[in-house]
């Protein structure tokens, strides 16, 4: 079905392999294309998983931005790629599913950007982070320089956007840009996503939305709106199936059943 992008749907999660190993898993155009179509599916399943994104491969999870397909754009050649970047990355943020990156190897410029927009990032020694646009004249357009300011401030955000410097795991972790960094001798960064997500799906993934979204916005909108919003859409969980099996589960003292759709 797709040329850049390899999809595996198991039982209780999907994987997403970025699917260029020859090019360190670059995105060019039709990747991202090839994305947004597979989270617009996903979106719209009726049946929902935890969604695992990976590179094929052990070198890179994603070198960014295909450099070739983007070098001769004029501006507008170039906004309108970037209006489709910044597109499937809000459609990663806001859909329902937690969705998971395991980072299994380099993954500097449009390939941090694709992290940062993720709920979960899993790494180990390899990985390596970096927003390095500065080095070819230009700054990340997607949105990192917004997330990034957001989660780490001013100074550390220009230290990383000004100097282009690459960012080892170890300081991924330690700043808050990752979930786990795994020991020596567990690197397999994908059959720890599995497990993270199998945790996932036996969750509520009505409640994972809805906290999902609730953290998403609560970094967006002035604080008194932002506990308007989530104090709703908790009232609206108690008129969900999830809700009244989660509560009975408890009081029977028996692991919940959450529905998948």
């Amino acid at each position: 079905m797709y040329e850049t992008i390899i999809v595996e749907k198991f039982d209780n999660y999907k994987i997403i392999y970025l699917n260029r190993p020859n090019v360190f898993n670059a995105m060019n155009m039709k990747m991202i294309e090839e994305l947004i179509t597979e989270f617009e599916i996903s979106k719209l399943d009726k049946v929902c998983y935890p969604i695992i994104i990976t590179g094929v491969g052990d070198k890179a999870f994603s070198a960014g931005a295909d450099i070739d397909e983007m070098r001769f754009d004029i501006p507008q050649d170039v906004l309108e790629k970037t209006k489709r970047w910044v597109y499937l990355f809000k459609l990663i943020e806001t859909i329902s599913q937690p969705v998971i990156a395991a980072v299994n190897g380099y993954a500097p410029a449009g390939g941090t950007e694709l992290s940062l927009a993720c709920d979960y990032v899993i790494t180990n020694q390899k990985s390596k982070f970096g927003l390095a646009e500065i080095n070819i004249g230009v700054m990340p357009g997607a949105g990192a320089i917004v997330r990034i300011t957001k989660w780490l401030g001013r100074a550390r955000a220009k230290e990383i956007l000004m100097t282009g410097k690459m960012i080892s795991a170890e300081q991924a972790y330690e700043w808050g840009l990752s979930n786990e960094l795994l020991e020596v001798g567990y690197d397999n960064v994908l059959e720890r996503a599995k497990e993270v997500a199998q945790e996932f799906s036996g969750k509520s993934l009505r409640a994972l939305g809805a906290i999902k979204k609730s953290v998403n916005v609560a970094e967006e909108i002035p604080y008194n709106t932002a506990i308007d919003l989530i104090m709703r859409d908790f009232s609206l969980l108690f008129d969900t199936p999830d809700q009244r099996e989660g509560m009975s589960a408890f009081v029977e003292k028996r692991k919940p059943l959450f529905a998948k759709n």
